[in-house]
């Protein structure tokens, strides 16, 4: 533990503190009476997705969602149809942006199954979500790059340096370290809702990586709360409610660094959890509604109807007849069958169908349109 000492936005913050910070500065009584309040509407959204059926079935469609509004943060635009064709359809034609948002995706699902086996974040974990998010084998940017911070947009302070990240042999690893220890520290024994924003903090002010440091922290803050069992799957995804709130975040992590001020960090982080918690839980509840009703609908006019095609549906907007041949569930081999399924569906005005190339999808606009209403 260390005290806070003033830094100088133009040279590196080598002097960045170690975790854990003084107690004092991340606990008061509207810390803990927010903490509380969270913790009941996150521990509400893990009910309801322990509950579910077919969880998984969800988790496809939420997470490409995620991806989307995390790489928007970083100046990565793509458009949902572009994500879901893409999906669909194995692509060399896919956009460079397209690209980023489902490396962010499958950066996603491998800290979630690292997570899972190792029970716990070790940087071996880090490193595999930084190099998947920017498909790259380098590490841990080295001592002589220099990486600055600065402002953007289009007023006249754009462009000024805001931040110079930690920088020097061995400084960077000594950090990540503290980091990670403190992560896995069953000790440190306030809630892990606290320990994620804390952590947050550090490790975009760390900023261990030349790029992909904002993704790859957004990541872990997920991971963290699935290594606490706050989360049995991953959910809840902040990414939007910082678009919303990118100003305020910002400026909240700066008075982190400029002030040692977490109180307004914490709260922030905190009500990010809670707005997207009460969002995810009307995401999956109307997800899960429209999921019967298609369900429903369809067995009513063919009783005989697969169901577990049915379930494919929602496991993407976009869907192709070779997506059912390799499904075991579905139990059919021939993309011939597959299509005539599909087309039936079709006929009940369930999907629509599109030509893309040589390649015949089928979409359930109804699912696309629940995803994407905010």
């Amino acid at each position: 533990m260390s005290k806070h000492i003033p830094y100088d936005r133009n040279s590196p913050y080598n002097q960045l503190p170690v975790l854990p910070p003084l107690d004092e500065k991340v606990l008061d009584i509207d810390i803990l009476t927010k903490l509380a309040q969270t913790r009941g509407v996150l521990g509400k959204l893990d009910g309801i997705v322990r509950t579910l059926p077919n969880p998984l079935m969800l988790i496809n469609t939420i997470t490409l969602r995620e991806a989307k509004d995390s790489s928007e943060i970083e100046n990565i635009f793509t458009t949902h149809d572009e994500l879901y064709q893409a999906l669909a359809i194995d692509t060399t034609e896919m956009s460079s942006s397209a690209r980023e948002v489902l490396r962010y995706r499958e950066a996603l699902e491998v800290g979630v199954k690292l997570v899972q086996e190792k029970q716990e974040i070790d940087i071996e974990t880090i490193l595999a979500i930084y190099q998947k998010i920017e498909d790259t084998s380098q590490g841990i940017r080295p001592p002589t790059l220099t990486t600055v911070i600065k402002k953007g947009g289009s007023s006249m302070t754009s462009g000024q340096i805001i931040y110079t990240p930690p920088r020097g042999k061995g400084i960077i690893e000594n950090l990540l370290e503290n980091l990670i220890d403190f992560m896995n520290d069953k000790k440190f024994t306030h809630d892990p809702l606290l320990k994620m924003a804390i952590t947050h903090y550090q490790f975009e002010a760390i900023h261990p990586f030349a790029d992909g440091n904002g993704r790859t922290g957004r990541i872990l803050n997920l991971l963290l709360l699935m290594q606490y069992d706050l989360l049995a799957y991953p959910v809840l995804y902040l990414s939007g409610f910082i678009i919303r709130n990118k100003n305020e975040y910002y400026a909240s992590l700066g008075a982190v660094t400029e002030r040692f001020s977490w109180k307004n960090w914490i709260l922030f982080i905190l009500e990010g959890v809670e707005q997207t918690s009460y969002y995810t839980i009307q995401l999956i509840e109307k997800v899960n509604e429209l999921y019967e009703n298609v369900k429903n609908y369809i067995l009513d006019e063919d009783p005989k109807f697969n169901t577990e095609i049915i379930k494919l549906l929602f496991h993407q907007p976009y869907i192709r007849a070779v997506h059912i041949v390799n499904s075991p569930s579905c139990k059919i081999s021939s993309r011939q069958t597959a299509d005539k399924k599909l087309m039936q569906l079709v006929g009940m005005n369930m999907l629509s169908k599109k030509q893309v190339g040589r390649e015949t999808v089928y979409i359930n606009n109804q699912l696309i349109g629940v995803i994407a209403d905010r």
